[in-house]
């Protein structure tokens, strides 16, 4: 298994930009697909982009396409996501995801095997 722990949460003002962390212990992060979902008060939990193993196959969701980012580095069992252009709309805990065993790409929230606690986004008016 893995266990994940998100950071680089904060306030921003509209407009701009934070860069959330995912740091993975336990087994190598080489093995895991990596996701990144959000969930607001009241809402369900929400797709935001997601990265095969290899780091080559990407997928975002329209909402966040162009502005968001996602990499990892897996040398040192890292996974980000850059986000540029933040909106009110994208204020929400935000999670990173890991599936093991796999080298597809997912966007599913119960495709996935291993959650981090959450890092707070909250963008300003």
């Amino acid at each position: 298994q893995v266990q994940l722990a998100e950071s680089g949460g904060g306030l921003v003002p509209a407009g701009g930009s934070l860069r959330l962390s995912c740091a993975a212990s336990g087994r190598a992060f080489s093995n895991y697909a990596m996701g990144w979902f959000r969930q607001a008060p009241g809402k369900e939990r929400e797709f935001v982009a997601a990265i095969g193993w290899s780091g080559s196959r990407t997928v975002y969701a329209d909402s966040v396409k162009g502005r968001f980012t996602i990499s990892r580095d897996n040398a040192k069992n890292t996974g980000n996501l850059q986000m540029n252009s933040l909106k009110p709309e994208d204020t929400a805990v935000y999670y990173c995801a890991a599936k093991r065993w796999t080298t597809d790409v997912y966007v599913r929230a119960n495709e996935y095997d291993y959650w981090g606690q959450g890092t707070q986004v909250t963008v300003s008016s």
